[in-house]
């Protein structure tokens, strides 16, 4: 009982804070460097802000290597810690079969992400822990919605010609307005790569800006950048400073279906230009890596990142997502070996 009481006191003061961690606004006042900041709007496009980014590539990958070796979260920490992912998790499915079957199944999963005895074991009832959200395409929205009726959990639904963000401008708009109709509560767009490429950064903020408009008052924006194909970090620092100043609420790294995604070195590279804004404006923005987190390992390497780099209040769902899916049947498995000393099988944690 000893270990359950440590446990929960550890859980709820660094992993779970706010239990359901629905709630984008945050429960935990956003502070950077003893300055309390405000949720991020939009504001001019600083152009000189753009131009003058510039990123140390070889410095960059240095640190990102040491990453997973400057910090160690052992035992009871550890497990705390994996709670904590879990509430900062958008359990997602995007592939090209999916069904309300599945999508059902998943909500399921998002509101018991542990089975019952090993929250029983850990001794976490109290905590109501589910996950941050369920990520879906727009034709399940509704299904989803209606699945997670009651629970808290938001939709996130991604939009605007995900992945390749290529359709006509009015299109994607239309796609934002109609998955906000349907009951979604976040909004994961896309944006144009090219805009990137060539410089035309005008055009990129007046798409992100157009993009934030059409999710209204409700519906929170995450901008994926697709940093798999822009090339160089130099490129992902600048698209990510356009982005934040058209006022979307997170940055995402990828949609998962470019031939890399989320990795520490442009993770890095988005949180400090996370940290930068943040400086010059006084104003928060959350970040989302995904695409290619499969483990609890890389779960703590990213919380570790988060915490390094932005503090604790960037360990909260409010400022913190992981896009993910098979993640969860990872941490599953750890705290599994937490309690009984034993791996069990990745079949018995299946996802959906």
């Amino acid at each position: 009982m000893a270990v359950k009481d440590e446990l929960l006191k550890k859980a709820e003061e660094s992993a779970v804070a706010a239990p359901s961690g629905h709630d984008i606004e945050g429960h935990v006042p956003v502070t950077l460097h003893g300055r309390t900041l405000s949720p991020n709007r939009r504001m001019r496009l600083e152009l000189d802000w753009v131009e003058e980014v510039r990123v140390n590539t070889s410095a960059v990958e240095r640190r990102a290597a040491t990453i997973g070796t400057r910090r160690s979260v052992k035992k009871d920490w550890q497990a705390a810690w994996l709670l904590r992912a879990i509430a900062c998790m958008d359990l997602t499915t995007l592939s090209g079969d999916d069904s309300a079957e599945r999508v059902k199944r998943l909500c399921a999963k998002a509101r018991r992400p542990l089975q019952d005895h090993l929250v029983k074991a850990l001794g976490i009832e109290e905590l109501h822990l589910t996950t941050g959200a369920v990520c879906v395409y727009h034709a399940f929205v509704e299904t989803a919605v209606k699945a997670l009726e009651g629970s808290g959990i938001p939709v996130a639904a991604v939009s605007t010609g995900f992945p390749a963000g290529l359709s006509p401008l009015a299109e994607r708009v239309e796609e934002i307005k109609r998955s906000v109709e349907a009951g979604a509560s976040e909004i994961d767009i896309v944006i144009t790569r090219a805009h990137v490429f060539n410089g035309e950064w005008n055009a990129l903020y007046d798409e992100v800006a157009a993009f934030k408009e059409a999710c209204g008052p409700v519906a929170h924006m995450k901008a994926i950048l697709g940093t798999g194909d822009l090339l160089t970090l130099r490129n992902v620092a600048r698209a990510s400073w356009v982005a934040m100043m058209a006022g979307s609420e997170f940055i995402k790294t990828s949609t998962g279906k470019e031939a890399v995604n989320a990795t520490l070195p442009v993770s890095l590279v988005m949180v400090r230009a996370i940290r930068e804004y943040a400086e010059r404006t006084g104003m928060s923005v959350g970040y989302k890596p995904a695409g290619g987190i499969k483990t609890a390992k890389q779960a703590l390497d990213w919380m570790a990142l988060m915490k390094d780099e932005l503090g604790r209040p960037w360990l909260e769902p409010s400022l913190f997502r992981y896009g993910a899916s098979s993640m969860l049947g990872d941490i599953e498995r750890q705290l599994e070996h937490f309690v009984t000393g034993r791996y069990s099988a990745t079949y018995r944690h299946p996802i959906a």
